[in-house]
């Protein structure tokens, strides 16, 4: 279940909402005109689901989704646990890509079809983690300070939209703020 734990940007430690309740999730994004949505999931995903399958399942909805919000180019990123330096050694790669503050010049819409990953919205002083999880679709406009943990065993199969061929290329702060923030398998631990 998607999970908000919100804090402010000088103090990491202080939470001042936390929840998995998905009307009061997001009623807090819209506030900042990021939108979570769901669709529902439409079979398992591991290591050998082709992307093109996956991208078959949610047909009607990612031809939908492309065409209201003119997002012409799509594609399909994941990661699954190997027991193997290389993939260990890809996995710390794939996971440090993003866990610094940046932001990117078109909106940044994904959907979770297998797995989790955590989007952190700094956003007028205040931090806005987002675990996403199997179901949900999150976007988030263009120039929004962010970043993204994938977890330290990365597990997702995500959906990506995009309106041109470099809409993922991140513009980096150079702010260390990510580096005081409760990473995501934190924020789980602590969910309980």
């Amino acid at each position: 279940m998607t999970l908000l734990h919100v804090m402010p940007d000088d103090a990491p430690d202080t939470v001042l909402l936390r929840t998995r309740d998905a009307d009061e999730i997001a009623s807090a994004l819209r506030e900042h005109s990021v939108l979570l949505r769901h669709w529902e999931v439409r079979g398992p995903v591991s290591p050998g689901t082709d992307p093109a399958e996956v991208l078959e399942r949610y047909r009607a909805e990612v031809d939908a989704l492309s065409t209201a919000e003119s997002l012409g180019l799509v594609d399909v990123v994941q990661l699954h646990p190997e027991d193997s330096d290389a993939w260990r050694e890809k996995a710390a790669a794939a996971r440090s890509t993003f866990l610094e503050e940046h932001r990117h010049t078109e909106n940044e819409v994904r959907f979770f079809a297998h797995g989790t990953g955590c989007f952190y919205l700094h956003l007028e002083g205040k931090v806005l983690a987002v675990v996403c999880e199997a179901g949900d679709l999150l976007s988030v406009p263009a120039g929004t300070t962010h970043w993204f943990d994938m977890g330290p065993v990365p597990e997702f199969c995500a959906i990506r939209f995009f309106e041109r061929e470099d809409g993922w290329v991140g513009d980096f702060t150079g702010d260390p703020i990510a580096q005081r923030f409760p990473r995501l398998d934190a924020l789980l631990a602590a969910a309980g």
